[in-house]
């Protein structure tokens, strides 16, 4: 097939399916609410000024909070900090830990290596240690 035999059958399926997809009224969903009242659908929407300020004004960020609500938010700020207190506590308890071993582990290598220095150098003529005071 050349190119322009492509070109034409492509041309052709895309006019036909424009042609269809007049005759189709749409694939959108209906909206069986009152279509016809446009005042209607603006009152689901929309309120009056005077309840939209006074919702404002009941709750706006200066105005004052139930005592309920403080001490809800305050149980919830005091428990997010025990858990972090409890993690980071245990984070470095951890940390402890592992510093304690690894510092083991080095005083056990460097202990070893000195006890192989003695032997290696030991001559029998004298004492294996010093005894410094």
């Amino acid at each position: 097939m050349s190119w322009t035999q492509v070109f034409v059958l492509c041309s052709l399926t895309a006019l036909l399916i424009f042609t269809f997809s007049s005759v189709v009224e749409g694939a959108a969903v209906r909206d069986d609410s009152k279509s016809g009242d446009p005042k209607g659908a603006e009152q689901q929407v929309f309120m009056p000024e005077s309840d939209a300020s006074n919702f404002f004004k009941r709750r706006s960020r200066r105005s004052a909070r139930y005592y309920a609500e403080l001490q809800a938010e305050q149980r919830v700020r005091l428990a997010t900090d025990e858990r972090r207190r409890e993690y980071n506590e245990e984070q470095r308890d951890e940390y402890e830990n592992y510093v304690e071993e690894e510092r083991d582990e080095q005083n056990e290598r460097s202990r070893e290596a000195n006890e192989q220095l003695r032997e290696y150098h030991y001559d029998g003529l004298y004492p294996r240690y010093y005894w410094f005071h």
